[in-house]
Order: structure tokens, then C-alpha cells, then sequence
């Protein structure tokens, strides 16, 4: 997916219909036509009342006849472009709404890590949906009713003009004052539009933040604190609503009074000249049946273009916040990456996070393929982050990482990372079933492939005694397994990945100690002739590494043995010695 899509508004409704220019101009076009309705009953209308006082009954019939006749074609024909609407409606606008939210969600994927670390995902999701609703109403039903009135009012002006140009004239500048100030009071809904629609995301991301967290909540009980908490996000949600529709209200109050002050107007002149013979019954009733129409089809568009603005504020609220650049990209002639060895080297690298101190200064790293290292420091030393740099979820600022000697950001990112397998600590699962959890280390896997992974990391044996088996929801993030379970999950899935690169993040931490002994041996096949990195608290668990990298604010401090470490008056010897039942004390 390219990277460009467009940010602003009008060039991204532009860019789902293009594929449908066609069926946009004929529901553009029919959207016209019904506006011609109203103002060509009037006509006829008038022309059957003077032929009604021109003449007697029995010398006009025909033509009465005649102009019924067209009425009810006006009707039909009116009807028909509604219909014609409609069904374009129920043929396109599922489609492209599914575009809106297909392709958005793409691009929100390709977004960088930071970007989900910045945001909630109740409140992602929230937005995307907020736009592809709010386009919706844009496409399918703002802009017909916006189309109708406008060809309405044309119409109806050309009519009047052609009965008396004074009705024209004084109709066309009550319309233009009438519509300047709406707009230029309504620009200023746009804004409050906006910032309700902000305080009404922040409210959908604190719901799922808190509900996500809902066993946190019940441990520490604070139950009545959530609900506070909340309240904060909702006093604003009042009260920029209630700013919103204050506004609104005087609007339409103004608005309404001025169409009362043009009908008195056209009444008295309209009144005026029938007493002098100046006007017919016809004209009399076509032009105030045009003044009224005219003035509720101005008052009633300008609240849809009230409407268009609140979707538009909406909808640029969602874009603003969704649409951000993306903070790692492919180059434009990416290739894929090709691994023989599994060897990773960092060269001359140096990384530091935004407004902190580097984390690794011209640091040369290079692990062999098939080697196991073990990484090993107190929380924040930069374990992680030199993890987090092989995969590419950030980029370096100097230097360069290469895998068998291809610089990683010459490789696509979705290359790289399908050569990879990772067990993290703390793993989170899909609202799916397990077997579709497990398959997604290998989409193509067979059921079969998906059992024996589960076997190896000994998970079948509690799948199997779950009601539905393999085929059981483990619910949101996995929350109705245990952290045992997910962890066996999560191993199951790296087994099925069969990649070459494995990264361990204390992948047993959450396992009885004879459930770990029997993954132990499952890893310790899986390692075999792979390029293995494993980040441990427990020491007890890299004995068996070829190679042990100690790392203290952002900067490898020991790179060894484990033997060879210990004969070392460094930090890894500090480590070991204060250890206690197997575990890196909290503190220095």
C-alpha cells in the first residue's frame, strides 16, 4: 500500500470514488433532477389556476387535462431519481464503506511502533469507524439533499424572474445575505464539530483502556476511582457539547427569523400587486408558493450543510489522528531479505529514543548464524531496544545493521520480520480460537502441523480439556488463559514458524518448574541451527549459551561465555554473585 494516502478530506473521498466516476455523476445527476420537482409544480399549478379564470370549464379541459398529466409525470420522474438513488446506494455504499475502513486499517498497520505506544486502541479503532461513518453520510446522504436544494433554488429563481424580476431580485439578495452569514457562523461549528469529536474519542478510549484493564481494577479495587476517572472525560464531552449545540441554536434562531421577515415581505408586495391587477391568481400563488419553498429549502439546506460540516470536522478529526506519516517505511526498491546464516551484525550503531540519552554509541556487535547469545542487565539497560532494533521497530541514527551481510532498512520490513521468531515474556493473544492463534506463526499450516506444534510446547495437553478443544475463544488478549498457557501458546506458534532467527524473552517465566523442564527440551531442539537470542533475569537459564552479552545504560559492557564472564571482575560476575534463587536482584 502506498504511503500517500491522502490526508486531507475532499482528495480522500476523491480517492474511493474514482474507481466509480460514472455512477457519481448519475447520482449526482438524479440528485439534480429531484430538485427540479417542487418548482415545476408550482408552474403547473399556476398555469391550471389562470386557465381555470380565464375561460369556462368545458373550453379548457383538455388542457387541465393535459397539465395533470404532466403532474403526475413530475411525480414519477421524481420518484424514479429517488428510487435510482436508492439503488445506487444499496449497490456501492457497503463497498466503498468497507474500502474506507479497509484501507485505513492498512494503513494504521503499517504505522510505527511508537504510534501504537502513543495511542489507545479503543481509541483507534474508534476513529476509523468514526470516519468511514461520517464519509458515508457525506457521500450517500449530505450531498443529495445538498444537490436537491441547490438545483431547487435555480429553478425556482429562473421561474420567478421570468413572473416578476422585482420578486428575483429581492428574493436573490435576502438569499445571499441570508446565506453569507449562515456559512460564516456555521465555519465556526466546524470547530466546535471538532473538538466534541476529540472529547468523544478520548472518552471511547478510556472505556476500553479501563474495561481492557478491568482485572486491574478489581485487584486494587478502584472500581469508584474508574468511574471518576472517567467523569473527567466526560464533563468534557458535555461541555463541549453543550458549546456545540448553544451555538447551533442561535443559528437556527437567527435563521429563522430572518425567513419569517422575507415571507412578510413578499406577502405585502405580492398582496400589493393583485390589487393592482398586476400579478394573476396563478402568478399570486406561484410566486408564494415559490418564496415558501424557497425559504425552507434554504433554511433546510443550510442545516445539512450544518450537518456536512459537523461530518466534516469528524471526519478531518479522524484523519488528523489517524493519517500521521509513517514513522518506519520501506525504501521505494525494497527487496526482500535473504537468509543463509542467520548472521546479525551491528556496525558502528548508534540509537537513542526522542529527548534521551543514546543507548548505543558506534557499538559493532556481530553474532555468528547458528549462535545462541544470551542477553543479560538490570530493566532498561537496552536489552530490548537492541531486539526491538533487529526487528526494525525502530531505526538507527547512525550506523547500520546488517542480516548475512544485508543492510536491514534495504529489506522490506515485512521480509525481515517473517524471518524471525519471537516468544515474548508476556504474549497477547487474538480474540480467536487456538487454533487460529497457533496458525498464525503459519497461515498455510494444516491442522495436524498446528497439534504437533501444540504437543512440542506442551500446550495440548490443556486445549484437549478445554469443552471446544482447539476450536475455544481464549477471549481479549488471551485473558481466559492463564499466563502459563498463553506463554505454551505463544511457543507453539514460534514452533509452527519454523524461522530461522529465534528471539527468546524469558519465554518460561510464567511456568511451573516442571512444565518448564519439558519446554526447555522443546526449545532447546528449536534453537538447533539457528541464530538464537534469549533475554533472561534467571541466569541459571544462558549456561548452555555460546555467548552472553552484558549490556548497563545502553552500552555492552561483557560479551562472553558464561565461564569466561565470571573470571571477569565486571558486571556479570556482580550479577551472578548477588543472585538468589536464580533471579538478577532489582537493585545494584
Amino acid at each position: 500500500m502506498k504511503s500517500t494516502l491522502p490526508r486531507h478530506l475532499w482528495p480522500f473521498i476523491w480517492h474511493f470514488l474514482k474507481e466509480y466516476q460514472f455512477f457519481t455523476i448519475l447520482f449526482c445527476c438524479l440528485a439534480v433532477i429531484t430538485g427540479f420537482w417542487a418548482p415545476i409544480n408550482n408552474i403547473l399549478i399556476k398555469y391550471m389556476i389562470d386557465f381555470f379564470g380565464a375561460a369556462q370549464v368545458d373550453q379548457v379541459t383538455s388542457r387541465i387535462f393535459l397539465l395533470a398529466v404532466l403532474l403526475i409525470v413530475n411525480f414519477e420522474i421524481h420518484n424514479l431519481c429517488w428510487r435510482g438513488m436508492g439503488y445506487l446506494n444499496y449497490k456501492f455504499q457497503p463497498v466503498i464503506k468497507n474500502q474506507i475502513i479497509s484501507e485505513t486499517f492498512e494503513y494504521v498497520h503499517n504505522q510505527s511502533y511508537q504510534f501504537f505506544q502513543d495511542n489507545l486502541a479503543g481509541r483507534i479503532s474508534s476513529q476509523i469507524n468514526t470516519l468511514a461513518d461520517n464519509m458515508e453520510r457525506i457521500i450517500h446522504e449530505l450531498s443529495r439533499h445538498i444537490l436537491r436544494s441547490i438545483s431547487l433554488l435555480i429553478v425556482a429563481f429562473i421561474s420567478m424572474y421570468y413572473v416578476n424580476p422585482r420578486f428575483f431580485y429581492a428574493l436573490l439578495i435576502w438569499l445571499v445575505v441570508f446565506v453569507i452569514l449562515s456559512l460564516r457562523m456555521s465555519k465556526r461549528m466546524i470547530d466546535f464539530s471538532q473538538l466534541h469529536a476529540t472529547s468523544e474519542s478520548l472518552v471511547s478510549g478510556q472505556l476500553v483502556d479501563s474495561i481492557t484493564n478491568a482485572n486491574n481494577v478489581r485487584i486494587f479495587a478502584r472500581r469508584i476511582y474508574e468511574g471518576s476517572y472517567l467523569g473527567k472525560a466526560l464533563l468534557l464531552t458535555k461541555r463541549t457539547f453543550r458549546t456545540k449545540e448553544m451555538f447551533d441554536l442561535k443559528v437556527k434562531m437567527l435563521q429563522g427569523l430572518s425567513l419569517s421577515a422575507m415571507l412578510g415581505f413578499m406577502l405585502y408586495f405580492l398582496i400589493e400587486l393583485r390589487m393592482k391587477q398586476m400579478v394573476s391568481i396563478g402568478d399570486f400563488a406561484l410566486i408564494l408558493g415559490l418564496a415558501v419553498e424557497v425559504g425552507y429549502m434554504t433554511w433546510w439546506a443550510l442545516e445539512q450543510v450544518d450537518e456536512l460540516n459537523k461530518a466534516v470536522g469528524k471526519c478531518q478529526q479522524s484523519l488528523a489522528g489517524l493519517l500521521l506519516p509513517w514513522g518506519i517505511t520501506d525504501k521505494e526498491n525494497a527487496s526482500n531479505l535473504l537468509i543463509t546464516k542467520g548472521e546479525i551484525t551491528f556496525f558502528q550503531v548508534k540509537f537513542y529514543y526522542q529527548s534521551a540519552n543514546p543507548f548505543f554509541q558506534k557499538k559493532s556487535v556481530v553474532i555468528e548464524g547458528g549462535q545462541k547469545v544470551g542477553l543479560v542487565g538490570y530493566s532498561g539497560s537496552g536489552k530490548s531496544t537492541f531486539v526491538n532494533l533487529i526487528f526494525r521497530l525502530y531505526d538507527v541514527n547512525d550506523g547500520r545493521i546488517l542480516i548475512d551481510g544485508q543492510d536491514i532498512r534495504n529489506c522490506t520490513q515485512d521480509s525481515l520480520r517473517s524471518y524471525i521468531a519471537m516468544i515474548p515474556q508476556d504474549p497477547s493473544l487474538f480474540h480467536r480460537t487456538l487454533m487460529e492463534n497457533i496458525r498464525y506463526g503459519r497461515i498455510q499450516a494444516t491442522d495436524e502441523e498446528v497439534i504437533d506444534a501444540a504437543k512440542r510446547a506442551h500446550a495440548h495437553e490443556f486445549i484437549v480439556n478445554l469443552p471446544q478443544g482447539y476450536e475455544s475463544l481464549v477471549g481479549e488478549r488471551g485473558i481466559k488463559l492463564s499466563g502459563g498457557q498463553r506463554q505454551r501458546i505463544a511457543i507453539a506458534r514460534a514452533i509452527l514458524k519454523t524461522a530461522p532467527i529465534l528471539i527468546l524473552d524469558e519465554a518460561t517465566s510464567q511456568l511451573d518448574s516442571i512444565t518448564e523442564k519439558n519446554i526447555q527440551e522443546s526449545l532447546w531442539e528449536l534453537m538447533q541451527g539457528k541464530t538464537t537470542i534469549v533475554i533472561a533475569h534467571r541466569l541459571s537459564t544462558l549456561l548452555h549459551m555460546d555467548r552472553i552479552l552484558v549490556f548497563d545504560q545502553g552500552k555492552i559492557v561483557g560479551d562472553g561465555s558464561h565461564e569466561k564472564l565470571l573470571t571477569q571482575q565486571g558486571l556479570y560476575r556482580i550479577l551472578w554473585n548477588a543472585q538468589i534463587g536464580g533471579f538478577l536482584p532489582d537493585k545494584k
